[in-house]
């Protein structure tokens, strides 16, 4: 039996995932499954067999498959990643609201200058940073980032002579 993830959607805290199965038998049968995994319950999709099933053997498909596809495919619940440093990929920082961050004047753009150099010291795009944190378009976020150099908060970007 061969299984191999097609798709995943995340929505809120669960993870819903779409995976192919084939199942390969010595008399050189075959059976293709597009199968849902979701909540720890596994739902199918689409079947092909060649030659084709009969009732009763598609009536216990999913207790031939559900082991297998719980354990390449998952569950809703994904696993803790493992800790910086060690080779792998680190979780994301957490997304700031944008309808909290101040929109105007001096603590818009200390709001900025901090996303920006938070960003950078985690070794992030700041631009991006400050896109998220704003919700912005890439230009408005530029324009805000001259904003907080102009208001102190960054450093200029070109030394003066």
């Amino acid at each position: 039996m061969s299984v191999w993830p097609a798709w995943k959607v995340r929505e809120h805290d669960t993870v819903t995932t779409w995976c192919n199965v084939r199942l390969s038998f010595d008399d050189g049968a075959r059976v293709d499954v597009l199968a849902v995994v979701c909540g720890g319950d596994v739902s199918i999709e689409d079947v092909r067999a060649q030659p084709a099933l009969s009732r009763d053997d598609l009536a216990v498909l999913p207790d031939w498959i559900e082991g297998r596809l719980l354990d390449v495919c998952g569950s809703a619940v994904e696993p803790e990643r493992a800790a910086p440093g060690s080779g792998a990929p680190e979780k994301r920082p957490a997304r700031p609201d944008p309808r909290t961050a101040p929109r105007r004047g001096i603590e818009r753009r200390r709001f900025v200058a901090e996303e920006y150099l938070a960003a950078q010291e985690a070794g992030r795009d700041p631009v991006l940073a400050v896109m998220i944190a704003t919700s912005r378009s890439r230009r408005r976020a530029l324009r805000l980032i001259a904003g907080a150099r102009d208001a102190g908060f960054l450093a200029p970007r070109h030394a003066r002579r």
